[in-house]
């Protein structure tokens, strides 16, 4: 007999609330009142993210949020000492360290595991101390993965993002609109290729992770269009989705919107 497929779990990043609320610089929507919804329509985990710019989450947000939660809470976080500490002592379920730059939209790019081996090392430590669970936001590639277990993370979390944005290029019209710029302009047959170049590039990622004994998460840029091929890997065991479940909501509630990707994510 085959063994089972371990379950998926689904963590909802809750961020954009706040950067709703942001907009207008209020008190409303709060993100609190979000956490029994999530965990009412199927959620496993509550997400957040305190920036070192605090755009969206901030300090009192997410001490209210660990302090409420009746789901577990995985904090990102940057690995700057300050923010550790902070970390620390609000001492969520989990952190998992991401990088930061202050310019950018969205985390664009896993974290530099090779580049900043001490300054993540001496963060890890620090949050285990704590008795933090950590993982390591990580591009999907077996050197990240192998230092990351040498780092002493006991999960990784594969960045999705090429993946991501080459699925929304295949079935959208952008690569063959005026605006595209060239290296957009691709046939079907070239953008199919390269999905499936980054779909096994997460592959590799996830199976070598779960052979040197860590727990695999996935996301960023995952939506109720491309998530189903990321459930279907098996050494995937969670993924942590935020944008799309919170703009869906905005058009049916974020009740059937976080259901209705909880239904994509059984397996």
């Amino acid at each position: 007999m085959h063994a089972a497929k371990p379950k998926m779990t689904l963590g909802v990043n809750i961020d954009h609330i706040a950067v709703l609320r942001e907009a207008r610089k209020i008190n409303d929507p709060d993100p609190v009142m979000a956490l029994a919804i999530c965990a009412q329509s199927g959620a496993n985990q509550i997400t957040i993210h305190l920036r070192e710019d605090r755009r969206h989450i901030h300090d009192e947000d997410a001490r209210r949020i660990i302090a409420m939660s009746p789901l577990p809470v995985n904090l990102e976080c940057a690995i700057e000492p300050s923010i550790i500490g902070i970390v620390c002592g609000l001492r969520p379920h989990r952190a998992t360290l991401v990088p930061e730059k202050r310019q950018e939209v969205t985390t664009e790019g896993g974290l530099d595991v090779s580049g900043n081996y001490s300054s993540i090392l001496n963060a890890i430590n620090e949050l285990k101390d704590h008795e933090i669970e950590v993982s390591l936001f990580i591009d999907p590639t077996r050197e990240a993965v192998e230092t990351s277990e040498r780092l002493g993370a006991q999960w990784v979390e594969l960045h999705t993002g090429s993946y991501a944005n080459l699925y929304a290029m295949r079935h959208s019209s952008l690569p063959h609109s005026h605006h595209a710029i060239e290296s957009l302009k691709l046939s079907r047959q070239e953008l199919d290729n390269k999905i499936e170049q980054a779909y096994g590039a997460l592959v590799d990622a996830a199976n070598y992770a779960r052979s040197l004994g860590l727990k695999v998460a996935a996301g960023h840029g995952l939506n109720y269009h491309n998530v189903t091929p990321i459930v279907e890997i098996d050494t995937i065991e969670e993924l942590n989705i935020g944008q799309s479940i919170i703009a869906r909501s905005v058009f049916t509630g974020l009740a059937t919107a976080v259901s209705d990707m909880k239904v994509l994510c059984q397996r």
